[in-house]
């Protein structure tokens, strides 16, 4: 039996109380004709389609810089009032971005229902066709839960997307952030264990290729994308369950054959723009192009070790000279510590260093950054140096290797570098670059974890803010200084987690209530404990 359904987003977005919806991904569906189970290929393909995942304006200019990217200073900001006040309109659209299609972030929660309840309600043999879609949507449901938590903590999960499971209204009740993290991880082993195994018939293996806009169908890099979330998050807990991550991860990294993971270029995961679609990100960024470099990051670690990849992700700034516009001789960051009206008038003038324009401002082909080969590296690399068992040093400097590398290569996408992209650094340009003794793996245990941190969080920079915040707290490195704001005494300084938004409040109070003690600015996730 053929289960259809037409316009399967639209269909979605009206029971979610969203009036309008679009077709830009119409192209890539296959014939429903041809699959036994197309509404669940189309709502897959309407969860990878995420704004929240791409560099687009409403994750990078509303939320990504005024939060989680200041908060971890890969994102300059001048010391004004208020500075550290979260956005609550903007923090709404990001909440509801995972729970409720219609908006930038595909509505994750709402998307996985109808999966679970379509794949219900099918036979045996349409349910053999269409587990590789139930199997990749969770991970990506899993990937953006875990992301949640991170930010908000407690956070409707097991009861979310009731509507859309059964048809009934439901006030979700707020689930323990260390309860579903448990959860997170219990599914990706069921979803890699599945991966391991897999074998499609003719038309899953054609229209899961067709559906998967994200890595093409590839078995293989699913399985990876799978592992490399769940050593992830398991190193997210080694300070609060060691014994639990210690095992686990040991298991991961032993059996490269049983567990492999994003550990080279060719594996990582990237969300691409559609070829229809591809003005969007240039608009997103674009709106940020005077966005200058945090001194933190350029004058504090990056000048003075000589970084590689300086060049292809500042340019830099431009005065005025008895009015004719002439470029810096240097590089030169915002310094945090600065009053307002000295940042203010440095940055009218042009003395600081901008985002890189080929990189970042007009790279339309800029994908989302999901997972990449350098983060598995420091992961790594932090397992070993804690617990032995391989060695750090070499997958440290590999790391470092394949985040200079990915700079690049997002460098040579763009059409603004033209014909005359900027050279890859060489061999020798990287090696002095490990020996500088800022950078070089030496030391005492907590230097070299130090080196680390600080090497993923230049990696992560403000592309991966969301990451990049967990990290921050979860190790304290680096450690960043701050100027208080006394205008604001609640959130004089940046928070530990984001405020819960005000329509959760107030539409779901009587589970709200359950939290709100805990809804403060100052309230660790339950992972923060150094």
């Amino acid at each position: 039996m053929k289960r259809i359904i037409i316009n399967i987003g639209c269909a979605l977005s009206l029971l979610a109380g969203v009036s309008a919806c679009t077709d830009k991904l119409e192209e890539l569906y296959v014939d429903p004709g041809t699959t036994s189970a197309p509404s669940i290929e189309k709502f897959f393909t309407r969860m990878l389609d995420n704004g929240r995942v791409r560099p687009n304006y409403w994750e990078i200019r509303t939320f990504a810089l005024p939060h989680t990217a200041k908060y971890t200073q890969t994102a300059s900001f001048v010391n004004g009032t208020k500075m550290y006040q979260q956005q609550q309109s903007y923090l709404q659209n990001r909440w509801d971005d995972y729970y409720t299609p219609g908006g930038n972030g595909g509505g994750i929660v709402a998307q996985y229902r109808e999966i679970e309840k379509t794949y219900a309600g099918l036979t045996d043999a349409e349910k053999a066709d269409a587990e590789v879609f139930v199997q990749a949507s969770k991970v990506v449901f899993l990937d953006q839960t875990a992301q949640m938590v991170d930010l908000w903590g407690d956070i409707p999960f097991s009861e979310a997307g009731a509507l859309n499971l059964t048809g009934q209204v439901v006030r979700p009740k707020f689930d323990d952030a260390r309860q579903v993290y448990e959860t997170v991880l219990t599914g990706l082993k069921e979803a890699s264990d599945y991966f391991a195994t897999a074998e499609l018939g003719s038309v899953s293996k054609v229209t899961f290729q067709k559906q998967d806009i994200m890595l093409g169908g590839d078995l293989n890099k699913w399985r990876r994308y799978t592992n490399s979330l769940r050593l992830r998050l398991l190193m997210r807990l080694s300070f609060v369950d060691e014994t639990k991550a210690k095992t686990e991860v040991a298991a991961i990294l032993a059996d490269p054959v049983k567990y492999p993971l994003v550990d080279e270029a060719k594996y990582d995961v990237l969300l691409k723009p559609l070829d229809n679609n591809t003005n969007s990100l240039e608009s997103a960024l674009t709106e940020v192009s005077a966005q200058v470099a945090p001194g933190t990051i350029l004058e504090g670690l990056m000048k003075p070790t000589n970084d590689p990849r300086i060049p292809v992700m500042f340019d830099k700034g431009v005065r005025t000279e008895n009015g004719n516009s002439v470029r810096n001789e240097d590089y030169f960051g915002l310094p945090v510590n600065l009053a307002s009206a000295e940042q203010e008038t440095n940055i009218s003038q042009g003395r600081y260093a901008v985002l890189d324009s080929a990189t970042f401002i007009r790279n339309s082909k800029l994908p989302g950054i999901v997972f990449t080969s350098a983060e598995v590296s420091f992961l790594k690399a932090e397992a070993f140096e804690r617990w032995g068992g391989g060695d750090a040093l070499m997958v440290y400097n590999m790391g470092v290797q394949q985040s200079i590398t990915f700079y690049y290569y997002l460098n040579s996408l763009s059409d603004l570098a033209g014909s005359n992209p900027l050279d890859t650094p060489t061999a020798a340009a990287v090696t002095e670059y490990l020996a500088n003794p800022t950078i070089a793996y030496a030391g005492a245990q907590n230097e070299k974890l130090s080196k680390i941190w600080t090497q993923k969080w230049v990696h992560f920079g403000f592309l991966q803010s969301v990451q990049n915040w967990a990290e921050v707290r979860r190790t304290k490195t680096p450690g960043l200084a701050f100027q208080e704001d006394s205008s604001t005494p609640a959130e004089k300084l940046p928070p530990s987690r984001l405020i819960y938004p005000g329509n959760e409040k107030s539409l779901n109070g009587e589970h709200y209530s359950q939290v709100a003690a805990k809804d403060l600015p100052t309230t660790r996730i339950f992972w923060d404990v150094r």
